[in-house]
């Protein structure tokens, strides 16, 4: 049986019905949302709605830029985070289940850990 997207279709269109947002908001939002999740073909026909509805190429790179400034920040803020977790004494809570080698299947890490 073929995928049926119609679940997600209504749901898409549900959340369209909104009148708190204008329509040129809710095309912002939802190319942000497709940029961000990094779907092409969702950006592709998210690009063509918002064009028709009028936004301006102008607009739209100037969204893409900020989804990527706003990507680069969590990206780094992310990367901050982790680095400090894996300095400090708190990372070794999770014992050998964060271990590279475990996750891969490797027992013998996990044995020299229980002796």
């Amino acid at each position: 049986m073929p995928y049926d997207g119609t679940l997600v279709l209504e749901y898409l269109q549900k959340t369209h019905e909104t009148g708190l947002l204008s329509e040129r908001e809710k095309h912002l939002v939802g190319l942000a949302v497709t940029m961000t999740r990094g779907c092409q073909v969702c950006t592709q026909g998210r690009i063509a709605k918002a064009r028709e509805a009028g936004l301006s190429d102008e607009v739209l790179n100037a969204l893409a830029a900020v989804v990527a400034a706003v990507n680069a920040g969590v990206a780094a803020a992310t990367a901050r985070e982790a680095f400090r977790l894996a300095d400090a004494a708190a990372a070794e809570t999770c014992g050998d289940a964060c271990a590279a080698g475990v996750m891969a299947g490797n027992t013998a890490r996990r044995g020299s850990a229980a002796r």
